[in-house]
């Protein structure tokens, strides 16, 4: 139930962030493009939503406690698919119902619970191409058929994942990781029937360090033109390959930052989207022509993109200062939810820092006219394969309001400055990261902008677990922590996580918990507990399967048996919440900690 919450005239700008309506880009149907899904908040909790744009009406799909944004919709537009777990826990099966609405189904009877491990959906309305992952299996594909009884395909322990099924059903592509490196896929293509058709497996000085990755086939009937991404050149770029006669063509688009692809519904093109130092925008590629045409779009950072049948592209654009909507290039908002509209922000300054590694991107707000030193929160993103970028955020947007300045570290390990700066963290995980982190907490003081006796580490999941292992290795640099569901003990984490997860963390560490002790006791920032000055503040979802509850309470067990000054919340979801109020409680929280300890 949604809790009673003050009316929009009451409520502090930062609260109306989080409360106001928000929409993902809506995903649309291939042979029925009127018909479109998306997520919502417009309930108070994320929800999946049906939209028919030919009559305009919106229908809510999903209704639980927790919410739900794992949804696919059918090609023929009359199935909407969505991933039923228990309380964010992420294990669970796939239910489906009908785009008119109607009372869901078990979309694949005679598969047990798993992790989702991809899903690809038939044009012919019957067939679904399922990825599971479980402790015990690994990772398993099933081809199921509406009224037959699923059949396995393909099967390995290490991690893989459906990537996409061809226009007329006969190809199925997978990416997965048998060569054991969860950071850099393999591509295989088969049959229906399992019969391998193709592999692509790049290489480098004999071992396996670059990754590929499916980003879909010709939308064209009979067309075998598989689109993937690849990193030959040190960057993520999209090429063609056919999977029938092995040719590969190579777009060699020379944009500088990585670079993403979808097709055009005709097949006769592709939709660039180039993402490059924080921020991104988006190309037509003709295949005829050979050209790369810009598509106008705002300054800031497209989160997704779709190109429609009439050659118009939809997009989800924000920036730091202004919030989200999806826009199209002809023109206007596309869909506009109704209710309170969120307040802007300050807009983003780029600093960039010498680090050990090179040169470190760092993206600064502060308040409207603020003059330092001030309260300065480092606020750390997670992946560690991901980014900040110039986008809306609403929780580095409620500390300025505050009057905190905030910086946000693209630290080695993010994404979007090449494949080198991505994969530097192996082996001394954790520890390169805060290099750089200490690297801008150096300049953030020296510049005058940051107050050194009131610093905040903070970020959530592998933000999270840096806070934490920062508070420990860095003790004197730091004079608050607070973590969102990290990880705290890395080895009790290894083994709760899920079977994906265990995969990375042999990738980034070289090996498990009994082969590499002495890189996991390095990269634990239970190792370095005891030195924790600053007080931490830590929030835990008891469901979490990516880090999970019980390598928390190891660590919180330490603090306490030392009298640190520490607090933590636990609350009944994963990894992280899709209830608005639950994430105000949580931001609300964490405010008060900082505000009684620094002041």
């Amino acid at each position: 139930m949604t809790e009673p919450h003050a009316p929009a005239s009451e409520m502090p700008d930062w609260e109306k962030r989080f409360r106001a309506p928000r929409v993902s880009l809506p995903e649309w149907a291939e042979d029925a493009p009127d018909r479109c899904l998306f997520v919502s908040n417009a309930t108070g909790t994320y929800e999946l939503y049906a939209w028919d744009r030919s009559t305009g009406e919106q229908r809510q799909v999903t209704d639980r406690p927790n919410g739900t944004t794992d949804g696919v919709l059918s090609p023929d537009g009359e199935w909407i698919w969505w991933f039923d777990d228990k309380d964010g826990d992420e294990f669970g099966v796939w239910r489906r119902q009908r785009f008119t609405g109607g009372e869901d189904e078990l979309a694949t009877p005679g598969l047990d619970p798993s992790y989702p491990a991809g899903l690809a959906l038939g044009r012919d309305g019957r067939t679904a191409v399922v990825g599971r992952s479980t402790d015990e299996e690994g990772t398993t594909v099933h081809l199921a058929r509406i009224g037959e009884r699923p059949v396995e395909i393909y099967r390995h322990r290490e991690s893989a994942g459906v990537g996409d099924l061809s226009h007329d059903g006969t190809l199925i592509a997978i990416e997965h990781t048998e060569h054991g490196d969860a950071m850099h896929s393999a591509l295989r293509v088969l049959r229906p029937d399992g019969t391998p058709v193709a592999d692509l497996d790049d290489t480098e000085g004999g071992t396996r360090e670059l990754g590929l990755e499916v980003l879909g086939f010709a939308p064209v009937a009979g067309d075998t033109r598989l689109l993937i991404g690849h990193q030959r050149r040190g960057r993520w770029e999209p090429l063609v390959w056919d999977v029938a006669t092995g040719e590969q063509t190579d777009l060699a688009l020379e944009l500088p930052g990585d670079v993403s692809a979808e097709w055009y519904p005709d097949g006769t093109g592709l939709l660039i989207a180039h993402s490059f130092e924080a921020r991104s925008e988006l190309f037509r590629y003709d295949f005829a022509a050979r050209e790369l045409v810009e598509l106008p779009t705002p300054p800031g950072t497209v989160s997704g993109a779709t190109a429609r049948p009439d050659g118009s592209v939809e997009y989800l654009w924000s920036s730091a200062a202004e919030p989200s909507a999806v826009r199209s290039t002809a023109g206007g908002v596309v869909l506009d939810p109704p209710g309170m509209r969120s307040p802007g922000s300050v807009p983003v300054e780029d600093v960039w820092v010498e680090g050990p590694g090179g040169r470190i991107h760092a993206l600064v707000q502060k308040p409207a006219g603020a003059t330092g030193p001030l309260p300065t929160v480092f606020d750390i993103h997670g992946g560690p394969t991901w980014h900040d970028s110039d986008s809306f955020a609403a929780g580095p947007a409620a500390w300025v309001d505050h009057g905190y300045a905030v910086v946000r570290v693209n630290y080695r390990g993010s994404t979007g400055y090449g494949r080198a700066w991505t994969d530097a963290l192996k082996h001394r995980v954790g520890l390169i990261e805060l290099e750089d982190i200490a690297a801008v907490r150096e300049w953030a003081i020296g510049s005058g902008l940051a107050d050194p006796a009131r610093l905040i580490l903070t970020g959530g999941s592998w933000g999270g677990y840096l806070t934490l292992l920062g508070l420990g290795t860095q003790p004197d640099a730091w004079s608050l922590g607070i973590a969102a569901v990290p990880v705290a003990d890395y080895v009790t984490a290894y083994h709760d996580e899920m079977e994906a997860l265990k995969a990375m963390d042999r990738t980034l560490l070289g090996g498990t918990p009994e082969e590499v002790p002495e890189r996991f006791e390095a990269s634990s920032p239970i190792t370095y507990v005891d030195q924790v000055k600053a007080p931490v503040y830590i929030s835990a979802g008891v469901n979490d399967p990516r880090c999970p509850i019980r390598q928390i309470e190891n660590y919180v067990r330490r603090l306490e048996e030392r009298g640190a000054v520490h607090e933590v919340y636990r609350y009944d979801a994963g990894h992280g919440s899709l209830v608005v109020d639950e994430r105000i409680k949580q931001v609300r929280l964490e405010l008060d900690f900082a505000e009684r300890h620094l002041g």
